[in-house]
């Protein structure tokens, strides 16, 4: 009965990570209250996940990288971009940078830091940044399969195989085969995949002023030009593709074909940006100022900044009104682009999701606030915030003492973590707000909820039977196809779902698979490993992804026709490679 409810559980959290019904925070805790209501795991069992090392683990690793990332320690890493000129050059160098950091800093923090640095460099060299941004997402997942720290999927393997008695990973164990990882992606991004890369024209330019396309809000004002008109009638010829999406009265949309503007009406334009601008001039419509007190100093400069709502934002599933963004910030909210999502209702409104890009009116004193708020990444290029060379330096020094004291062996990697967390407390490099705050608390909350499902389906066997049904499809071909299937298995998943989520549920099946076959599971959990940190054909799959599909304006079609051949590459690869490292 247990493993029927198991599967009933599994299946049902399956749905909703690749639905995302539910954000994957949520529906991992909601299977381990499942799992506990049901009977199939004991309390300890269903808390076990808060006290996971994998789960201590990463957190640390989020405080240790959010120091390195507020204090600007990598800031001076990424200015020597901006020193290249030749388009190839730019592109080694970039990835060769991302690829070093990345090994050790979480991949998500370390594209945070490095998207406006490229931006700003491929547009000083009049470069469309869409030639290099995918680049810079897949080289920083490739990289994070170098090291046990450089993802929490590694972290998470590594401690649910020690849990079922198998042995663990030391801290550079992934270190030669993930070498190879990355010199493939690299060499793959800088032949093919050079040639595949659209060109979404350079921001600044005729061809692509501002990032995609924008929705704008706009007031109807007294003795505009559209009163009167319909819906059909209201862009006046020469509006370019400007589109008007609804009509807005008394902050609820306005139905039916035969409705006319009115004066006081909002109206919600979708265009770029120098189209929706050119038309709100021509027809003297206007940004409505609802709070008078953001004017302030009317004789200040003001800027139009493009910001990005980052993974693990305050700002996700908040609304801009809910929030007083505008007080908050300082800044007006012009425009909001949101990739593939039509808009139907007051931008004020609408929940704010990862990637979506706000085009701000702000004065320039905001702009430095705007910049060290770990929630938002600034993506212009204007005035990059000063660094701390002191704080930046010693933050590097205690990240690379915690490495050190792990690969050592003068203490476990969690303790040596946990330490560096104190120091830099203690050192005041933060402070402990700032590191709270550096913890991206959906990710520890999606770990420790979704960690007794492992447990579960080891409990009541269900590993084992997906084990055996995997065995009588390829297990006859031998260890190494079924060590492809596995891997393939993973790979498929994690293009749907969450990587951790899938770890999660290959891992068990891994370890009992190479029960059956009477192998070391080593080979099997490396593959499980690599196939659930590299995720490259859709831009949902992995937030990194998620956060250059925006920035870089591209197509859901891009990443499949990039991402697909490099994934099948890499399994080849990994089919390969991983039983000459890593025996059966």
């Amino acid at each position: 009965m247990d493993l029927w409810l198991t599967l009933a559980v599994m299946a049902g959290a399956v749905f909703l990570f690749v639905t995302e019904k539910l954000r994957v925070d949520v529906v991992a805790l909601l299977v381990a209250v499942s799992l506990l209501v049901l009977g199939v795991v004991t309390l300890p069992e269903a808390l076990s996940g808060f006290s996971n090392q994998a789960t201590v683990m990463v957190a640390a690793m989020f405080v240790l990288s959010g120091a390195l990332q507020r204090n600007g320690a990598l800031i001076a890493v990424g200015d020597l971009l901006a020193r290249i000129r030749w388009k190839w050059l730019f592109l080694l160098v970039m990835m060769s940078l991302v690829a070093g950091v990345a090994a050790f800093v979480n991949n998500t923090a370390t594209v945070a830091v490095f998207l406006p640095l490229v931006l700003a460099a491929t547009t000083a060299n009049r470069w469309a940044p869409s030639k290099f941004l995918i680049p810079l997402s897949y080289i920083s997942q490739a990289a994070g399969v170098c090291t046990l720290i450089g993802t929490s999927t590694n972290l998470l393997v590594d401690s649910m195989a020690r849990e079922a008695d198998t042995a663990g990973f030391t801290l550079f164990e992934f270190a030669p085969l993930g070498i190879i990882f990355v010199g493939i992606c690299m060499v793959y991004l800088m032949t093919v995949g050079r040639l595949l890369l659209p060109d979404r024209g350079v921001p600044g330019s005729a061809t692509a002023d501002h990032i995609g396309r924008y929705v704008a809000e706009l007031l109807v004002a007294e003795g505009a030009a559209v009163i009167g008109r319909l819906r059909s009638e209201v862009l006046p010829d020469g509006s370019n593709d400007v589109t008007v999406l609804q009509i807005l009265r008394n902050g609820a949309a306005v139905r039916g074909n035969d409705v006319r503007v009115e004066a006081g009406d909002r109206l919600l334009l979708r265009g770029l940006w120098q189209d929706i601008d050119a038309t709100r001039k021509s027809m003297k419509l206007k940004f409505d100022h609802v709070a008078r007190d953001l004017d302030g100093d009317l004789s200040a400069e003001r800027l139009h900044v493009e910001v990005m709502v980052a993974p693990g934002s305050h700002l996700i599933g908040h609304t801009l009104s809910g929030m007083r963004f505008g007080h908050t910030y300082r800044a007006r909210v012009h425009g909001l682009h949101r990739r593939q999502l039509g808009i139907r209702q007051p931008l004020d409104q609408v929940p704010l999701h990862v990637g979506d890009v706000l085009l701000l009116d702000a004065p320039v004193k905001a702009i430095a606030d705007l910049r060290i708020d770990r929630g938002l990444i600034v993506m212009g290029s204007r005035a990059q915030r000063t660094v701390d060379t002191t704080k930046a330096t010693l933050s590097a020094i205690v990240m690379a003492a915690a490495i050190a004291a792990a690969a050592l062996g003068w203490m476990s990697i969690v303790a040596s973590a946990l330490l560096g967390c104190v120091a830099l407390v203690v050192l005041r490099l933060l402070d402990p707000d700032e590191a709270y705050e550096a913890i991206d608390w959906r990710v520890i909350m999606l770990l420790a909820g979704i960690i007794p499902l492992g447990i579960a389906l080891q409990k009541t066997g269900g590993a084992v039977l997906a084990a055996d049904q995997l065995i009588n499809l390829v297990g006859h071909y031998g260890p190494t196809a079924t060590l492809a299937a596995v891997y393939l298995m993973t790979a498929t998943l994690t293009e749907f779902m969450s990587n951790n989520a899938s770890a999660v549920l290959l891992v068990p099946i891994a370890i009992a698979t190479a029960d059956s076959l009477g192998v070391d599971p080593k080979p099997f959990l490396i593959a499980v490993a690599f196939a659930a940190s590299t995720s490259f054909a859709t831009p949902i799959s992995y937030q990194t992804n998620t956060m250059v599909y925006t920035a870089g304006n591209y197509r859901f079609s891009d990443f499949v026709k990039i991402g697909m051949p490099l994934n099948l590459i890499f399994l080849v690869t990994a089919t390969l490679l991983i039983p000459r490292f890593f025996p059966f």
